[in-house]
């Protein structure tokens, strides 16, 4: 079977959790306590996100990641 790579953002909340989000597909996102549970968890929304979106949905270039400062 053929794979596709997708980039995945994960963040952690202020109470600990974690939170990952793919920015290829809309609405693709989930959480837990634990980064092996989160990626588990994340490989399924991936494969359910493609089931709504349809398997022609294609990956993103990943360029980078920044963080920017701005006045609180």
């Amino acid at each position: 079977m053929r794979q596709k790579t997708y980039t995945v953002l994960i963040e952690q909340d202020e109470t600990g959790a974690y939170v990952a989000r793919v920015p290829d597909l809309k609405g693709c996102h989930t959480y837990a306590r634990s980064i092996p549970v989160l990626l588990k968890r994340v490989r399924e929304a991936i494969e359910l996100c493609l089931e709504v979106e349809g398997r022609g949905a294609q990956p993103l270039r990943f360029i980078g990641i920044q963080q920017v400062s701005v006045p609180a």
